[in-house]
């Protein structure tokens, strides 16, 4: 355990080649479930925690934690199970999403996994609408869930998701308005928050769930005869994707001629370890921290605005 503990913080700069580490934690009961080390900034024996009047029920309370005030949220409540019990003996994960710190109540943490994203599976089908995986795995032949944070965030806190009216500043031309905007995300509900977003710009989208389905959809385009850069706007994709991370996906993009002069913006919740130099490695044209709906349309319309002059 300790070496899980001590080795989090110098793992988090993992980019490139679709790969990507693991944590392994478990909640009640021996399922396995997992979290990006990405997102992960340490990992403590459950420190003292102060309750919240009114916040909540999932927030088990606040923790002062170098010098910062930390929401923890009970990862089993958040999934829609009991409460965890034993608090003094459980562990909290300390993440960074969408430009906020919290913590994540867990029973024990397992270990660090070194994984490729083709490894990684999008839930199966019959799952529902309502469960909290974004995506499954196997190790050593053991399952392992990996839970949609971004739902449980939402839901916990929600974002404003309205725009500021100086935002919008140009209406697309005629020779833009049949154009749209592809959005790759594995998160139902971050997917959801950017179609919102960009439709109330007037711009039609087409959603993929991963980098491999977006792939897929401008290969169909091309052997349809269709120019994806005359259907298409722009790219907005998430980075952590099951089957090809946004990485990847960039890369296969710039490295094919046909679709090489595609605009593509990254949009990402790894705000607190996003390696900006591996975005312009693969080839990216700008990044934008999840989720902030300014940002967001601020980047289509800038986009908007190169193409019209």
């Amino acid at each position: 355990m300790a070496g899980v503990l001590d080795s989090v913080n110098q793992r988090t700069q993992l980019v490139g080649q679709n790969r990507l580490e693991l944590l392994l934690f478990r909640l009640n009961g021996g399922q396995l479930y997992g979290i990006n080390v990405f997102k992960v900034k340490e990992v403590l024996q459950c420190p003292k925690m102060t309750i919240m009047p009114k916040s909540s029920p999932i927030v088990r309370g606040v923790a002062n934690i170098r010098g910062g005030t930390i929401p923890i949220l009970d990862m089993n409540m958040a999934t829609g199970r009991s409460a965890l019990d034993d608090v003094e003996n459980c562990f909290v994960i300390i993440t960074e999403y969408n430009m906020k710190v919290q913590g994540f109540l867990v029973r024990m943490v397992d270990r660090i996994v070194n994984m490729n994203w083709e490894e990684i599976h999008p839930p199966p089908k019959g799952t529902g609408r309502d469960h909290y995986l974004t995506a499954v795995t196997k190790v050593d032949d053991k399952l392992v869930e990996i839970i949609d944070v971004e739902k449980i965030l939402a839901e916990v806190s929600p974002m404003n998701e309205e725009l500021s009216e100086d935002v919008v500043r140009h209406e697309p031309t005629d020779d833009l308005a049949n154009k749209k905007i592809l959005i790759v995300d594995d998160s139902a509900i971050a997917r959801k928050q950017v179609q919102r977003c960009i439709e109330s710009l007037g711009i039609e989208v087409v959603a993929k769930n991963d980098g491999r389905e977006a792939l897929e959809y401008l290969m169909e385009l091309i052997e349809h005869g269709v120019s994806p850069k005359d259907e298409l706007l722009m790219i907005v994709s998430d980075i952590e994707m099951p089957e090809m991370d946004g990485y990847t996906l960039t890369s296969a993009i710039r490295n094919d001629p046909r679709i090489n002069d595609m605009h593509i913006v990254l949009h990402t919740s790894l705000s607190g370890v996003f390696n900006k130099a591996m975005v312009e490695k693969v080839g990216a044209n700008d990044f934008i921290a999840k989720f902030n709906p300014d940002l967001l349309a601020g980047a289509v319309m800038e986009r908007i605005q190169i193409l019209t002059g």
